[in-house]
C-alpha cells in the first residue's frame, strides 16, 4: 500500500505492506512523481480527497494501481503528535488499512468539469452580491437605507440616477461604476444558466431527476457533478445522511437524543434541494399539495422550515430510488389512489 500526501511542489511517500509494515518514505518533486509511479509494481494507492486527487487518481488507475481516495477528516485522528507530510502520509496508510473505512469514488472528467461550471456561476452570484451590498452599505453612510435582496437594486438606481440626487459627485460615480459591474455580472450569470441549460448538458440523469417537482437544471448538475454512484449507498437514507439531511445524534446509554440537521455533507445539493423543498412550500405549490397527505399534516402542526428540512430530505430519499430504478419521479399520492 502507498500512501501520498499531495502538495504543490513537494510529495511525501508512504509504502508499506498490507500488515503494517513500512517499506519505504521518500519525498519527490511533482516532475518525478510519474516516473516513480510508472515503474512502481502495482499496490494499492490512497490519498486524501483533496485538489488533483482526482486526476491523479485518474492517472495512476490507468498505470494498474488500485486507487482510493478518503476523506480529510478520516485521517486526521491517525496522525501521531507533530503533523507534517510524513506523519500524514503515513496516518493515510493507517487509516485505509482499518476494515470499517469509508472511501470516496474519485470523479471523472466530466463530473469534474460540470463542476467548474457550477462553481464559476456561483463564485459570480457571490461577487454580485458581495458588489450589491457594497453598494448598500455607501448609500447607508448618506442616509438612504435600502432593504437586502437582489430585487431592491431597482430602488438604488432610482436613488443614484434620479434627477434629485443629493449625493456627492464622487459618491455618485463610484456608485454608478459598481452598477455597471453588476449588470457586466448579471450578463455573465445569465449566460453560466444557459450554459446549464442547455441541451448539450442534458444527460438521461439529469432529465430523469428534474422530473421531479423542486428540482431544476442547477439542482441536477450539481447531483451529476459531486454526487457518487448511487450503489455505494445502502438506501435512500444513507444517501440522506451523507447530505447532511438527517439529525444529529447525541445519544448515550441507550437514550436516543437527536439535535439539529447534522450539515455533515454536501452542502451545494443540501442547499438547492432544501431551496427546492421551499418552492413546494409556496402560496403556489401549496395547491399541489393533496389534502390529508403527511405534508399537508406536517404544514399543520410543524414549522416552515422544518417542514422543508423534512421534505428535502424526502425528496433525497426519491433521487435515490429514482437512480436506482432508473424511473422517472412519480408522484406517491397520485400513484397510491392509481392502485
Amino acid at each position: 500500500m502507498i500512501g501520498i500526501d499531495l502538495a504543490k511542489r513537494v510529495f511525501q511517500f508512504h509504502v508499506a505492506t498490507m500488515t503494517g509494515e513500512v517499506l519505504l518514505r521518500r519525498k519527490l518533486s511533482r516532475d518525478k512523481v510519474h516516473e516513480f509511479m510508472a515503474t512502481h509494481e502495482p499496490a494499492i494507492v490512497v490519498m486524501e480527497a483533496c485538489g488533483s486527487a482526482h486526476y491523479r487518481a485518474r492517472e495512476f488507475r490507468q498505470m494498474g494501481h488500485v486507487v482510493k481516495l478518503i476523506a480529510a477528516q478520516y485521517v486526521r485522528p491517525f496522525v501521531k503528535r507533530q503533523k507534517n507530510d510524513a506523519a500524514d502520509a503515513e496516518a493515510i496508510v493507517i487509516a485505509a488499512q482499518r476494515p470499517e473505512m469509508r472511501f470516496i469514488e474519485p470523479k471523472t472528467e466530466e463530473q469534474q468539469a460540470k463542476a467548474v461550471l457550477f462553481r464559476t456561476r456561483e463564485r459570480l452570484v457571490h461577487q454580485r452580491t458581495e458588489i450589491i451590498n457594497g453598494l448598500r452599505a455607501a448609500l447607508y453612510e448618506f442616509g438612504y437605507v435600502v432593504p437586502q435582496r437582489i430585487v431592491h437594486l431597482r430602488l438604488i438606481r432610482e436613488i443614484i440616477e434620479g434627477p434629485n440626487c443629493d449625493l456627492p459627485e464622487l459618491v455618485r460615480t463610484e456608485c454608478e461604476d459598481m452598477l455597471d459591474q453588476i449588470d457586466g455580472l448579471n450578463v455573465r450569470i445569465d449566460a453560466k444558466a444557459a450554459a446549464i441549460r442547455s441541451p448539450a448538458l442534458k444527460t438521461d440523469v439529469s432529465r430523469r431527476l428534474e422530473s421531479m417537482p423542486g428540482v431544476g437544471p442547477m439542482t441536477a448538475l450539481a447531483i451529476e457533478a459531486y454526487a457518487p454512484p448511487m450503489e455505494v449507498f445502502q438506501n435512500g437514507r444513507a444517501f440522506a445522511a451523507w447530505l447532511g439531511l438527517v439529525p444529529r445524534q447525541h445519544s448515550s446509554g441507550g437514550k436516543e437524543k437527536l439535535g439539529r440537521m447534522s450539515k455533515a455533507g454536501q452542502a451545494d445539493i443540501r442547499k438547492l434541494l432544501v431551496i427546492g423543498a421551499m418552492s413546494r412550500l409556496t402560496w403556489l405549490g401549496r395547491k399541489a399539495i393533496q389534502p390529508g397527505s403527511w405534508l399537508d399534516r406536517m404544514l399543520a402542526r410543524k414549522p416552515l422550515m422544518l417542514v422543508a428540512i423534512a421534505l428535502a430530505n424526502k425528496m433525497a430519499r426519491q433521487i435515490w430510488s429514482m437512480l436506482m430504478k432508473g424511473e422517472d419521479y412519480r408522484n406517491p399520492t397520485s400513484f397510491a389512489l392509481a392502485r
